[in-house]
């Protein structure tokens, strides 16, 4: 975490009991998406409470042999530029088949028009990329990582 960064999250932990602080299982500084526009995008409607959700490729993790998300974590969220915008808490960490995924989270992820039918274009389109940069060939039965989240900084 850049000083900048970690200055924003110490903001947000001065606001919280040393009980809430100890529950904290993992704190991240991240952005959202794979490129400017969309980091940006995502990090504004994340701190306007539009966006409440996101997804990644289970594989993903089973790959690089992360763990997945814990509920409980907080992100700094940020933009492209690394700049920190807001800070989000993990409320719900749940595993489904891409073909699975609900019309209510796909309205919860606060992209584009929030219809299913977008939200499923968009994420086959992005999904098949980034399988391919991990020699995987995305199929809409790969598992996804769903995650909810609330802003919980700046209120």
């Amino acid at each position: 975490m850049t000083p900048q960064q970690s200055a924003f999250l110490n903001e947000y932990l001065t606001t919280l009991s040393q009980h809430e602080r100890s529950r904290i299982p993992d704190v991240v500084a991240e952005y959202f998406c794979a490129d400017e526009y969309n980091a940006n995008e995502c990090a504004r409607l994340i701190n306007a409470g539009i966006k409440t959700a996101s997804c990644s490729l289970k594989i993903g993790y089973d790959i690089d042999h992360e763990p997945l998300p814990q509920i409980g974590r907080v992100a700094v969220v940020l933009n492209w530029a690394q700049m920190p915008i807001c800070i989000i808490k993990l409320t719900d960490v749940l595993i489904c088949p891409f073909d699975s995924v609900t019309e209510e989270f796909a309205y919860q992820e606060g992209e584009g028009d929030r219809t299913y039918d977008s939200w499923r274009r968009t994420h086959i389109d992005f999904f098949q990329r980034h399988s391919s940069e991990l020699g995987h060939h995305f199929t809409t039965r790969d598992e996804l990582v769903l995650e909810l989240f609330e802003k919980v900084y700046p209120v």
